[in-house]
């Protein structure tokens, strides 16, 4: 029981998750009072996830100037750590307004590169006192970036294993067909949204036929994903229609049926296309008869 417990704590299934747990282990061997991770675009630096232990000196979720932050300097030096062991003493910080707010303290600070060599950002250590970084710290910290960089790659590979499994099949100009199939979990179902909004733009779509026949699992978070996917085209002018509906999905999201009210619900892929006006060409030349 235990193993399993320490098994879950060491996982995690994404981005955010593996930067906190990274943080959290720096912190076992570095006690300076600050670590984070930072993202930029090249203009905008954002602070994605700061650990403070007696002093909060780096906001998470807050974003500055890239240029203005110790954030650019690292990137600025290269691949190893940068490290300044006296912030107000230091040539490259003098140029930095928030170099102020630190006086005589230390900082850390290496790049966090994609597989290709593109800029994710960097990991930083902050305090606002003086800090020996010893050769054991700065080893942790390309470690560490090289860990995010297999994390970034490995998010990166899933998303795209997530779109590809989640198709949109075009029928006729203004109509698709959406197939869900599998485990719908609340990862994939953002990933679900995202996708097929900017799919449902791209085609100029009137009608989504969303078909949940090859749904394995749903449960009420997943359902209220969906509902936000039915929503959402709605407000964009796409009508969907639901296939496929299973008894289980009554069960398992009690609300479900009720909150699609208004909306097209059919038994399968072909009843929806005969409500719609369409019909599949094999009936066609049944009816048809000789000329």
């Amino acid at each position: 029981m235990a193993s399993q417990e320490q098994k879950r704590k060491r996982s995690f299934r994404n981005f955010d998750e593996a930067a906190e747990h990274i943080l959290e282990m720096l912190s076992k061997q570095l006690k300076i009072n600050t670590l984070f991770i930072a993202k930029n675009d090249g203009k905008t630096n954002e602070i994605v996830k700061s650990r403070n232990v007696s002093e909060e000196l780096v906001v998470e979720g807050s974003s500055l100037p890239l240029e203005n932050t110790f954030c650019s300097l690292s990137l600025n030096y290269g691949e190893a750590p940068l490290v300044i062991d006296d912030i107000a003493a230091s040539t490259l910080t003098e140029s930095l307004e928030i170099a102020a707010q630190f006086g005589n303290g230390s900082f850390i600070g290496i790049p966090v590169y994609y597989e290709d060599g593109e800029v994710y950002g960097t990991i930083c250590g902050l305090d606002n006192q003086s800090f020996e970084f010893t050769e054991e710290h700065l080893y942790a910290f390309e470690a560490m970036s090289s860990l995010l960089t297999y994390v970034l790659e490995l998010e990166k590979a899933n998303n795209q294993i997530q779109t590809l499994s989640s198709p949109l099949v075009p029928v006729t100009k203004g109509l698709a067909i959406f197939p869900v199939i599998g485990e719908i979990t609340a990862q994939r179902a953002q990933t679900i949204i995202d996708h097929m909004l900017v799919k449902a733009g791209e085609k100029d779509l009137e009608y989504l036929v969303i078909d949940v026949s090859g749904v394995s699992h749903i449960n009420a978070a997943v359902g209220e994903y969906l509902l936000k996917l039915i929503d959402i085209l709605k407000l964009i002018g796409v009508t969907p229609v639901i296939t496929g509906m299973q008894p289980f999905m009554a069960l398992k999201v009690p609300h479900f049926a009720s909150s699609l009210k208004g909306v097209l619900i059919e038994a399968n892929l072909e009843t929806a296309l005969k409500q719609l006006g369409f019909v599949l060409m094999q009936d066609c030349q049944k009816n048809s008869g000789p000329l």
